[in-house]
């Protein structure tokens, strides 16, 4: 059982909220679930490694033995609902998922496929998918560091850079669930060209793949860390975490590295805020971990993007939730974007 250090409210609409959420959070190395009860806890978690070199019902499998692995809780009857969050590209109008890091799934009908599962263990319950930006979002609002803003930009800064929103109070997922993705927003006119197709886009330049290449391309090294205990030193990180250690003890290119990503973050951040007034920016995600290295170039240029006067004020600050946030995601989301699911 996970328990969050302190008591939380349930998600806005407090009456649709009773009643435990099935949550299925869906990744490129684990497949997890778990009873997420009203006011955040979690009961029942269990998770599976996602599955190498398989086809797309080889994926399934350990999904469905994550539902098998929770229809055994005793609690398992007093769930009124489910989300599932998975990596993207996602497709909620279709409840399709065609993630880059499972190459089985290509237009996988999860939700109808994990409805299945559910109504074949005695739960047909209503069945919401998002992707994970949008799950994160979710999180982030309901316990995590956006919690009491009503309009809000969430971020995941990692291999990729994705996101969501909330307006108003409400998460915006947008038609196919991709409102927010930020890593897609072109801040470079003239930039490299990006894998979406596009040129400039926030995740070519942000994301930690990124920041590691473009600073060994300027000529970094990295350099092997500490004694391992047997004399030899640990490996030598060319990720984005070698290149934020490099930074931290002042080398010039990695600085520069994470000046540049931070720059690309600040102006698609002040763009989002100056489109739809959002008062904050929450970053999570594996580069979000290196902290004010990331934070205090992001900040530094954004005095220089956010000048308007509504937008002046907007505060960027890391995501909260770490880890729990996929699974904590997937039940806000179901809750959030199923108020009126009706408890059997």
């Amino acid at each position: 059982m996970i328990t969050p250090t302190a008591p939380f409210p349930a998600p806005r609409a407090a009456a649709a909220a009773a009643g435990l959420t099935v949550a299925i959070d869906i990744g490129g190395t684990k497949i997890a679930g778990a009873l997420v009860h009203p006011d955040g806890t979690m009961t029942a978690t269990t998770r599976r490694t996602t599955p190498r070199g398989v086809d797309a019902e080889g994926v399934m499998a350990a999904v469905t033995e994550v539902v098998d692995d929770l229809s055994g809780s005793p609690l398992w009857a007093s769930a009124v609902r489910c989300g599932i969050g998975s990596a993207g590209p996602v497709d909620t109008s279709r409840g399709t998922v065609s993630p880059v890091n499972i190459g089985a799934w290509r237009e996988f009908p999860v939700q109808a496929r994990v409805a299945a599962e559910l109504a074949a263990r005695g739960a047909g319950l209503p069945t919401v998918l998002a992707g994970d930006g949008v799950a994160m979002t979710a999180a982030e609002h309901w316990l995590g560091a956006a919690r009491g803003h009503a309009n809000a930009l969430c971020m995941v800064v990692s291999t990729g850079v994705g996101g969501g929103l909330i307006l108003n109070n409400q998460l915006h997922p947008g038609p196919t669930g991709n409102a927010g993705h930020i890593g897609h927003m072109s801040v470079a006119f003239d930039g490299e060209p990006c894998v979406c197709g596009s040129r400039g886009c926030v995740e070519s330049i942000a994301s930690g793949t990124a920041i590691a290449r473009w600073a060994r391309d300027q000529g970094w090294t990295p350099q092997a860390g500490a004694s391992n205990g047997n004399g030899t030193g640990s490996a030598r990180d060319a990720s984005a975490a070698g290149v934020a250690a490099a930074a931290a003890a002042g080398d010039p290119i990695a600085l520069a590295a994470f000046d540049r990503a931070g720059r690309a973050l600040a102006a698609a951040i002040a763009a989002t805020a100056t489109l739809v007034e959002t008062d904050i920016a929450v970053i999570g995600g594996g580069v979000a971990a290196s902290g004010d290295i990331l934070f205090a170039p992001i900040r530094t240029h954004l005095a220089a993007y956010a000048t308007l006067s509504f937008v002046k004020e907007l505060q960027v600050v890391p995501a909260t939730l770490g880890t729990h946030a996929g699974l904590i995601g997937a039940a806000a989301a179901a809750t959030m974007l199923l108020p009126s699911s009706p408890t059997p």
